[in-house]
């Protein structure tokens, strides 16, 4: 029996500031940014499935992802990229092959939505 799981934990995201990244990614997924910084370098961000962890520890212009290394998923793709575009979110992309788009958080990690 292999001991290790076909299944991802966490990934983490380097972000420059961890309070700052809190609120933005809270507030991009629709969530209240009121939980912990932990060992003041650290926020997990509660989500549903796969977790994230925003972390400012390792954070260099080095560390952050240039293609992205996961997606969100959405619905509705037209109406996730209309969201994102009233947040001022960087899009990187148009909705391509009516199934997803790229956009940048705040620290210059590239970062995907889905349509699932």
């Amino acid at each position: 029996m292999n001991p290790i799981l076909n299944k991802i934990g966490t990934i983490f995201i380097p972000v420059k500031n961890v309070e700052e990244a809190r609120e933005w990614y809270c507030d991009i997924l629709g969530l209240i940014a009121d939980g912990e910084i932990l060992s003041g370098h650290l926020y997990i961000v509660p989500m549903n499935g796969t977790g994230i962890v925003l972390d400012s520890k390792i954070y260099s212009e080095d560390t952050i992802f240039n293609t992205p290394l996961f997606h969100f998923n959405t619905n509705n793709i037209e109406q996730a990229y209309e969201y994102m575009k009233s947040k001022n979110v960087e899009l990187t992309t148009e909705i391509e092959h009516n199934h997803w788009f790229n956009f940048k958080d705040p620290y210059g990690n590239h970062l995907m939505v889905c349509k699932c």
